[in-house]
């Protein structure tokens, strides 16, 4: 009987990919079901061989832990560099796209909320 080993739902298609080939390295056999058409299935990795699925779980375990540690680091490095952006950030590197999209905002805002008022009978 098949087993779910892993989830692929709202996952990255380089880290399926990762695990595909995990599996593959280590002769793990399995296969793959898709999310359909309106995205309501379970995408996942099934596993055909239920006595290779401890064997699984581990090397999954073992290669998402590594996966964190090495993002983890690679973020890191990124933030000393000072290239992870905030809001003054992306104001000092482009200050009209800045403001544009801010008045874009404001004017999506307005137009959402101005016929409440006017129909509410609140004076602005």
């Amino acid at each position: 009987m098949a087993r779910l080993v892993f989830r692929l739902n709202n996952v990255p298609d380089d880290e399926a990919e990762e695990v595909r080939e995990l599996l593959r390295q280590h002769d793990i056999e399995f296969y793959e079901t898709s999310a359909g058409r309106w995205n309501i299935s379970l995408a996942a990795i099934w596993l055909n061989k239920n006595d290779q699925f401890d064997h699984a779980r581990e090397l999954i375990n073992q290669w998402q832990q590594e996966r964190y540690e090495r993002l983890h680091e690679e973020r890191q490095a990124v933030r000393k560099r000072g290239f992870l952006g905030n809001l003054w950030l992306g104001f000092r590197r482009q200050p009209v796209v800045f403001v544009m999209y801010l008045l874009a905002v404001i004017i999506i805002m307005a137009l959402s909320v101005v016929p409440f008022w006017l129909f509410s009978g609140i004076q602005l």
